[in-house]
């Protein structure tokens, strides 16, 4: 921009310095510092211009992206500029000799001399007449002052009037004037008012020459100023009318002879200077326009070879690359600005997709994640009705293997194939129903619910199945059954029992005295069966009081230990055709219960594990070399008492959830409310029950295991008691 700057300035000073400042004189020192300002200025361009040159060629050989583009543009704007300014150079020398040679013609220099000798003619014949007239009237002053020594101011007005009527060609004006300045007569038709006082250089010459000529043509006047001898500091001052334009005229003629023959000799060195800043503005304009190319080429290619690096780095997969952007408006600046925008736009795109596929990805964790922590089954298929997907739960419920993914719901779960059938039959948009399944030897109930998944345009897109495990929701259903029936029970049952079997022994007493002996057996075989079976009756009468009315626990800080021990060993003593195996803790856990009802659910566990036994030996069923065996462990696990009772009798039947059922028995001697009652008693202590498969066998037969969970107190944990021996110990 300096330099920019700096080329116009120095263009106005040398004309100003060669042109109205007229320091156009090769000795002028002005001229010699602009001359030497022009020089440098044209050798720094020189240099910048050479610089860049060589810099666009290194680029060149390097090939660097654009720089075939910018050595082009280069030499194409350079021709552009060295040919038109070449040519206006020379054109411009040759008609500004043309122009010299027109304007020194012989003809120019006789109309320009007979003009400057015309103006000096009339010119110095206004000033011999003025100059004539002046001393005449001096004369005429003088010679009447010496011929009347003591002439008076009003003679001499008379005398100065008498004077100038005697002028030929007249005088408008005529002062007899002191040394001062002052006026001391006038004549005729001289006012003060038209007087102009002499300066003191016009009263120098005046007594230096004997007359001072005073032109004043702007005035249209011409005066003269005369000493007078014959009086004592006087001056004529005399004032004679002219044509002040033509005298004006004549002036500017002779200046501009003047002039004229000045450049006429200067004609030879005006011709070489014009020529030389020429040549001077010529190589100025050729490396100006030089360096504007390459300053423009650069502009150009610069741009294109940032870009096409750019564009390769894009290519590459680099989207935050951004091109330097150049200032202005047009198609070139702009290019930058656009791609920039458009590798903006692009890199946007771009996060905008990842972070799409990450909230895509996140929403599938989430989804997985709902799906994996819900406890309802959740399963999904195609349009097809194969299964895409299942969550943990539903793997848990339905035992899912591997190898079922991408089956048909018919092939992969059977049990599902016709609730399946019918929501595609009745094209329903959801059916629901209740199914049991069956998985490795457990019959499970499971309320399904089927829907359709569609796509926001309607169409189907697949099915989605949920289903939740009601086995428990069934049994309780059935425990709240059987506890309406065995108050029904206590209440309708129990009160006739005794009036039947009163009635049969009255009936026996009074009616066995009249038989004979035979009848009489007869009778009473008939009321002993009476009586017992209202025994039996009343027996079972008060098993369904106790499950429906159990009792509320008596709780009391006990030593589930020593419970367990005790139970354990009464049913060891009367199960001696059995081999008990029990691991205890040694050391006390404390539980707030009710012992008698815990031992009495213990005590059930254990001798339904010997009578599991019993079946398997009835049975003939028990493998060879079976040793019946009864294993009663007890461990901590944070503030729980898990106690497992393992047998290797019979096992488990497969609905093993209906076992907690009231009259629900796998033994014909059994009642079915001894499992129903010991459940409700843990539950009623903060526990749980349940029945599992044994764990691997070590004499080859599995059988069941029941495990009791039991709320104790947080200090009887392992870890817990280790920490108060350490205390202790410390």
């Amino acid at each position: 921009m300096g330099l920019v700057l700096l080329g116009p300035v120095l263009a106005i000073a040398t004309y100003a310095v060669l042109g109205p400042l007229d320091h156009g004189s090769a000795q002028s020192t002005p001229l010699r510092l602009i001359l030497l300002a022009d020089l440098v200025y044209v050798l720094l361009l020189a240099a910048l211009v050479l610089n860049r040159v060589a810099k666009m060629v290194s680029a060149r050989r390097a090939q660097s992206a654009g720089s075939r583009l910018h050595l082009r543009l280069t030499g194409v704007f350079a021709l552009m500029a060295l040919l038109p300014t070449i040519t206006v150079a020379v054109f411009g020398v040759l008609t500004i000799n043309f122009g010299l040679e027109t304007w020194f013609s012989t003809r120019v220099q006789n109309v320009v001399g007979a003009s400057l000798e015309a103006a000096e003619s009339y010119e110095s014949e206004h000033r011999a007449d003025l100059a004539q007239d002046a001393r005449a009237l001096a004369q005429f002053l003088d010679a009447n002052r010496r011929a009347a020594p003591l002439l008076a101011e009003d003679g001499l007005r008379q005398l100065l009037a008498s004077g100038q009527t005697q002028i030929q060609r007249g005088l408008s004006e005529a002062y007899v004037i002191d040394g001062a300045g002052e006026i001391v007569a006038r004549g005729e038709e001289s006012y003060r008012f038209y007087y102009e006082e002499p300066d003191a250089t016009q009263f120098s010459a005046a007594e230096a020459d004997g007359i001072a000529l005073i032109p004043d043509w702007d005035n249209d006047e011409f005066r003269a100023l005369v000493p007078l001898e014959a009086f004592f500091d006087r001056y004529l001052y005399v004032t004679r009318a002219v044509d002040g334009g033509i005298l004006n005229l004549l002036d500017n003629t002779q200046e501009t002879a003047r002039f004229y023959q000045q450049q006429e000799s200067e004609r030879g060195r005006r011709l070489f200077d014009f020529a030389l800043l020429y040549l001077g503005f010529a190589v100025l304009l050729i490396l100006a326009a030089t360096w504007l190319g390459l300053w423009f080429a650069e502009r150009l290619a610069r741009p294109v070879g940032r870009l096409a690096g750019a564009a390769q780095q894009v290519g590459n997969g680099d989207l935050d690359v951004q091109v330097k952007e150049d200032e202005g408006d047009d198609e070139i600046a702009m290019l930058g600005r656009y791609f920039n925008q458009m590798t903006c736009q692009l890199k946007g795109q771009r996060d905008r997709l990842l972070e799409n596929t990450r909230q895509i990805e996140r929403r599938q964790r989430l989804f997985d994640s709902v799906l994996s922590s819900v406890t309802s089954g959740v399963a999904g298929l195609d349009s097809r009705g194969r299964v895409s997907f299942v969550n943990r739960s539903a793997e848990r419920l339905l035992e899912w293997q591997e190898e079922n993914e991408n089956l048909p719901i018919h092939v992969a779960v059977p049990e599902f194939g016709a609730l399946f059938d019918r929501l595609q039959d009745t094209g329903a948009e959801v059916v629901q129903e209740e199914v049991k399944v069956s998985r490795e030897g457990r019959l499970e109930h499971l309320l399904v619910r089927m829907a359709t998944r569609r796509r926001e345009s309607g169409s189907l897109e697949g099915y989605v199945i949920a289903f939740d495990d009601v086995t428990d929701l069934v049994s309780a259903q059935r425990l709240a059954a059987w506890g309406d029936v065995a108050r029904r029970i206590a209440h309708e049952i129990k009160n006739p029992l005794t009036p039947i079997q009163l009635s049969a022994e009255r009936i026996n007493r009074r009616y066995r005295r009249g038989l004979d002996e035979e009848d009489a057996a007869r009778l009473d075989q008939l009321t002993e069966v009476i009586v017992r079976q209202t025994n039996d009756l009343r027996r079972i009468v008060d098993e369904f009081s106790k499950f429906a009315r159990m009792p509320e626990p008596q709780r009391r800080d006990e030593d589930l230990v020593a419970l367990l021990r005790g139970t354990a060993l009464l049913q060891e003593s009367g199960q001696p055709d059995v081999s008990f195996d029990i691991e205890l803790p040694d050391t006390e856990v404390s539980a707030s219960l009710d012992g008698t009802m815990i031992s009495q659910a213990l005590t059930n566990l254990i001798k339904n594990a010997g009578e599991a036994i019993e079946s398997l030996t009835e049975r003939g069923d028990a493998p060879e070399g079976h040793v019946p065996t009864i294993r009663v462990a007890m461990s901590i696990d944070e503030g729980m008492a898990e106690i497992r009772i393992i047998d290797n009798g019979v096992g488990l039947p497969e609905d093993r959830a209906r076992l907690f059922e009231p009259y629900v028995t796998t033994r014909d001697k059994g009642t079915g409310l001894g499992l129903p009652i010991v459940k409700k008693i843990i539950e009623e202590h903060g526990g749980t029950l349940s029945l599992e498969d044994a764990p691997a066998p070590v004499t080859g037969q599995r059988g069941a295991m029941a495990l009791v969970r039991l709320p104790v107190d947080p200090s009887a944990s392992p870890t817990a008691r280790a920490a108060e021996r350490e205390e202790e110990t410390v």
